[in-house]
């Protein structure tokens, strides 16, 4: 009897130990992880100024590795060559992230779809990428945990037949990723998934299966790995462009690869900078770099466009995505919770390879009329609720035996060439780091570097994650005297550097909160993360609204709102001119009109003939002109705001502002001009469109002025006239 006591309490704390080391393990791992770092390499407290990153690049002095592209493939490529202890740099033509890095569908996962092609078709090569990938994303979510985050995902079933099948697919999913799977799978009941996603169509719905990837804000991930390896010592600069590889003969008398002639696009100031090895990790730009090689080499790269919307947040629940696994086309469509908004993606097109890629009207309409399948009849999709749109060119590894983008598997491929040019091409955001380590791998091999150690990347925390807790926000309102929301964003945003950020912001003059001035109302970005900004290496007000701030991924309106701000803290940073801020004001305006949707034409110019007569024109020109108050030419949100407030109507959202204003905003430029105006009074008049809450807006403002002017009319009496 003693003895089974004896087991019965042995085998319970055995279980309970092994419960408890489950629990503490994550923990632990991070702190060995640091404690690592510190032992094997140390990292520069402060980050180096560009101009000294410049200066260094101009030094003469020979790189063991030169990198051409600040992407994520190249901002890992870089982490992993300075930790290794190889002496390190990095160019990037545009900014860090600008291109594909920071137009991802911000997921981090193993490809449901590309395990389910492996398994039907028995193919060894995708089933080995899906399985390096889930194990990727469990070092992503561990290395930068601000950043990142587990994401459930539910796929509707509408079909009984189909449960058994998407089950047991996404219960493999869980099973290739073994002990890494962020969470188990489960099923949901037809009751249970529509509580969960409210939204959801409940016309023949038999129940869900929902299953667990990772979501990152992409470009800030990007941006961290390259400050990340600026404090290990790496040599990294924006806007510096690669004009031309140079050679020399090696002593066997053949041609390799010695450096690079480059130009920085901030000064156009051009030098040489001497490398022993050149990685190029330029993404969809991968064969124009090879063919300053070798001119006569074959192209590698097929690049497909990818278009993603944004929308309201409440088109879904927060924390629960959802995936349509056949679009009517064949193609996937997800649609995620992100930063307070909604996204909606992807397309999947061949393209051009463009620096200015842009969405189309077809691709945003194609994106809103799958969306519709899966959303009630309470939530109409209006093309009117796109906040904005972007177009990302993934850079796929072609394969001559397929004709279509979407058989095209997202594996890397590691090329050396003749003249030992490294490429790195084809991969996805969630396996940077392992393309990172073959990359290098095969540099240290065919230009014979020497390598202090070996790799340990999967070791590496990211900037930021060093001190960060998920409740470390409640400091930051304590101490600083923060908003919560303000402090919540600073703490996802940059983890522990959120305390930097907070101590560049301003004194707001209220009670409350002390500090932090929103350079948009309805977001939670404050002055103090534009002067942070320009230490993390942002030398324009694109780098900052779109990658610093993900401002003008969010709300392309807004972003054009706050602008005007931004450049104004820039300017008192990077001491610019006044003509210099109204350059940065056109430049970013133009990205955001065409890169960011806002020019995408949704006009109803087309389809409204103007049929007012002219004393009907004469009669809008002057309602326009009484909400104009300022003779702008235009009415921006802050006269609609302006004339609400007149009605009583103060406590208007600003969601519900932008909407009034998108209604009628038909060119998307944030403001409404006197044409769009009349060709709304004239789509009223022919009936094309029943109501705008902007013309009853303008009709109450006109009535509210003559009623102003008729109480305010000085009569004949007491003017003085009369008899």
């Amino acid at each position: 009897m003693a003895f089974r006591k004896l087991s019965v309490t042995a085998l319970g704390t055995l279980i309970g130990g092994g419960f408890a080391t489950y629990a503490l393990r994550q923990n632990d791992d991070m702190v060995a992880r640091v404690q690592l770092e510190e032992k094997v390499i140390k990292r520069a407290r402060k980050l180096p100024p560009r101009s000294e990153q410049i200066t260094s690049l101009q030094s003469g002095e020979e790189y063991d590795v030169l990198i051409i592209g600040g992407g994520a493939t190249g901002a890992g490529c870089a982490l992993d060559a300075c930790t290794r202890g190889l002496k390190t740099a990095l160019v990037e033509a545009n900014d860090f992230a600008s291109g594909t890095s920071s137009r991802s569908t911000k997921l981090i996962h193993g490809g449901v779809r590309y395990l389910q092609k492996a398994i039907l078709g028995l193919d060894i090569e995708q089933y080995n990428m899906v399985k390096e990938a889930l194990r990727e994303r469990a070092s992503m979510l561990q290395s930068a945990p601000h950043l990142t985050h587990p994401l459930p995902i539910m796929l509707p079933v509408y079909t009984w037949w189909q449960v058994p099948y998407f089950w047991v697919g996404i219960k493999a999913y869980d099973f290739v990723a073994g002990d890494r799977n962020v969470k188990s799978s489960y099923y949901l009941s037809k009751e249970d998934a529509l509580e969960k996603f409210p939204m959801l169509k409940s016309d023949k719905l038999c129940g869900a299966i929902v299953y667990y990837d990772g979501q990152q804000d992409d470009a800030r991930m990007c941006i961290s790995v390259a400050l990340t390896a600026a404090r290990y010592g790496a040599t990294v600069a924006n806007h510096v462009e690669v004009k031309e590889l140079l050679k020399k003969k090696d002593e066997s008398g053949k041609e390799v690869l010695c450096g690079a002639r480059v130009v920085d696009n901030l000064t156009k100031k051009e030098w040489t900078i001497k490398a022993k090895c050149v990685i190029n990790a330029a993404g969809p730009f991968t064969d124009s770099i090879r063919k300053m090689d070798d001119a006569k080499v074959k192209t590698i790269c097929c690049p497909s466009s990818g278009v993603h919307i944004v929308l309201p947040g409440y088109y879904s629940p927060q924390g629960l995505g959802l995936l349509d696994p056949a679009t009517s086309d064949g193609r996937v469509i997800f649609f995620l919770p992100w930063l307070r908004g909604t996204i909606a993606g992807t397309t999947d097109s061949p393209c051009e390879v463009t620096r200015k890629p842009a969405p189309t009207e077809d691709d945003i309409q194609f994106i809103l009329s799958e969306i519709k399948n899966y959303l009630n009849k309470d939530v109409d999709v209006r093309r009117g609720d796109v906040l904005s749109a972007w177009c990302g060119i993934r850079p796929l590894v072609s394969d001559p035996n397929k004709d279509d983008t979407q058989s095209l598997a997202r594996n890397h491929i590691v090329h050396v060439s003749d003249s030992k040019l490294v490429t790195i091409a084809g991969g996805k955001w969630t396996t940077y780091r392992a393309m990172a380590e073959h990359t290098l791998d095969a540099a240290i091999k065919a230009c014979d570097l020497k390598p202090q150690r070996p790799c340990i990347t999967d070791k590496i925390q990211i900037e930021g994650s060093h001190g960060w807790t998920p409740t470390m926000y409640i400091r930051l309102v304590q101490d600083f005297g923060l908003e919560t929301e303000v402090a919540q964003h600073l703490a996802q945003a940059y983890g522990d550097r959120a305390y930097p950020v907070a101590k560049l912001a301003a004194l707001t003059g209220k009670r409350w909160p002390i500090i932090g001035k929103r350079i948009h109302p309805e977001f939670p970005y404050i002055d103090g993360e534009i002067r942070y900004g320009v230490r993390e290496y942002a030398c324009s007000a694109i780098d900052m609204v779109a990658r610093r701030l993900r401002l003008a991924f969010l709300n392309v309106q807004a972003a054009q709102e706050a602008l005007p701000t931004i450049v104004d803290i820039m300017a008192e940073e990077l001491k610019w001119s006044k003509e210099e801020k109204e350059k940065q004001i056109k430049e970013a305006t133009e990205f955001l009109n065409l890169e960011m949707g806002a020019a995408v034409n949704k006009s109803l110019k087309d389809k409204v003939p103007t049929n007012l007569a002219p004393e009907e024109v004469q009669k809008y020109k002057k309602r326009f002109e009484v909400i104009d108050k300022e003779k702008k030419g235009y009415v921006s949100i802050n006269d609609i705001r302006r004339a609400l407030k007149s009605f009583g109507d103060a406590d208007i959202s600003g969601e519900e502002l932008h909407e009034i204003l998108r209604e009628i905003d038909t060119n998307m430029n944030g403001q409404v001009e006197l044409e769009e105006y009349l060709q709304m009074m004239a789509a009223i008049k022919s009936g094309t469109v029943a109501y705008s809450r902007f013309a009853r807006i303008a009709e109450s403002e006109e009535a509210k002025q003559n009623e102003l002017k008729a109480r305010n009319k000085i009569s004949i009496e007491r003017s003085g006239g009369g008899t």
